[in-house]
């Protein structure tokens, strides 16, 4: 069904259609549009045999979520910024534990400073945490994620993290075609959990785990995880033969194959990122994208098998290590270790700064002319930046 509608709004419209049982809800920004929309939809009864349970706080979401799934329910939550942080205890402990528990993220910076817009710096701080993520470009692969989520996250039971670009997305209104429930259904089965907690065959989940049998425990969830990479892209293939569209899977490419140039980001700045490209194209460059979708697990093969023939790639990302530098790109640095491609880092975006066409061109000219350095912060406001460094020096 094709409707001018928010981004939040269509996640809410869509995850409704799989089904959930659980919904784990406490707001903040901008993921509460998602939450609302959910709740309203329980409460008219379109969706039923569902509990809504509002919740003291982030933690207590991923609680109730945890316990939830372990009791057999389809479930869902959402989150953002600091109430992913607050909720990273339990979020642990709902990978180590195998629940399918499916999450959105509605990406948006981590302060200090306090900042609400978005950048990719909560999701990637649990890039670790043994979630798969999965990240939209536009609200249509946003919502169509969802239904794929469910799906990967109760073959595999593993949680998932769907990703989409706080404000940027959940707030824009645009043409989204909401899956229809007899869609959903042939697509997403009932869920059959693996594991279960009955009080009429009690059993103990999450027992203590000592040294003898700790890293064989951590081995089998990072075996079950990489499964991912195969299961990931069925998902996506039993998708499109039902839906008749394209979305979901590793990585997708836009005019890779023959790009000596390519550059790689995940998120809705591929967009514009696309959109500079096809006029850098129409100047006869040889230049090509490539969108990551899905992070965690990293799918080192795919992304090196979709550029063969780049001589150089421009990792452009909307988070970073402190100290170190690019996130996406040392992971992106390992899928074409030992081929001759020379890597740049890009910092873009921080708490929501605007990524221009003006700067990515730029970015792009100096790039293919190999005159960027290794880690460039793009816009950065150098005079404001040696101006404290000198007073800083001065005060201590």
């Amino acid at each position: 069904m094709l409707r001018q509608v928010e981004g939040s709004k269509a996640v809410a419209d869509t995850v409704a259609r799989c089904r959930p049982e659980v919904i784990c809800a406490y707001p903040i920004s901008p993921q509460t549009h998602i939450v609302e929309g959910l709740s309203k939809i329980v409460k008219s009864g379109e969706l039923k045999n569902c509990e809504f349970v509002n919740v003291e706080s982030e933690f207590a979401a991923m609680s109730v979520a945890i316990g939830a799934s372990a009791t057999g329910a389809r479930t869902y939550t959402a989150t953002a910024s600091q109430g992913l942080l607050y909720m990273v205890e339990a979020v642990y402990n709902a990978s180590g534990l195998g629940l399918p528990i499916v999450m959105t993220v509605a990406n948006r910076a981590i302060g200090g400073p306090i900042n609400i817009w978005n950048d990719h710096s909560d999701s990637m701080s649990q890039r670790d945490s043994g979630w798969i993520q999965i990240y939209a470009e536009t609200n249509q692969e946003a919502a169509d994620m969802h239904v794929q989520a469910f799906k990967i996250a109760e073959e595999l039971s593993l949680p998932v993290m769907v990703c989409m670009d706080g404000f940027i997305l959940t707030h824009a209104s645009e043409q989204v075609d909401i899956p229809e429930q007899a869609q959903v259904d042939a697509y997403l089965p009932p869920y059959v959990p693996r594991q279960i907690l009955d009080p009429e065959n009690p059993v103990s989940i999450g027992a203590m785990v000592g040294p003898e049998a700790f890293t064989e425990v951590r081995y089998l969830t990072h075996a079950r995880t990489l499964r991912a990479l195969d299961v990931i892209p069925q998902a996506a293939a039993d998708f499109e033969k039902i839906f008749h569209r394209d979305s979901g899977g590793l990585v997708r490419p836009y005019f890779c194959e023959e790009a000596e140039t390519v550059i790689i980001a995940l998120g809705s700045v591929l967009g514009t990122i696309k959109d500079v490209v096809d006029e850098q194209r129409g100047q006869g460059k040889s230049i090509g994208v490539l969108g990551i979708t899905t992070f965690r697990p990293f799918p080192f093969e795919a992304v090196r098998k979709a550029m063969p023939h780049a001589k150089r790639i421009i990792v452009i990302e909307k988070s970073f290590q402190i100290g170190i530098g690019g996130i996406v790109a040392e992971n992106v640095k390992s899928a074409i270790a030992g081929l001759n491609i020379a890597s740049y880092t890009v910092i873009a975006g921080l708490g929501g700064r605007p990524i221009t066409k003006t700067s990515l061109h730029s970015l792009f000219e100096k790039g293919m002319a190999e005159k960027l350095e290794a880690l460039t912060f793009l816009d950065l406001e150098r005079e404001v930046v040696e101006r404290e460094t000198i007073r800083e020096g001065a005060n201590l």
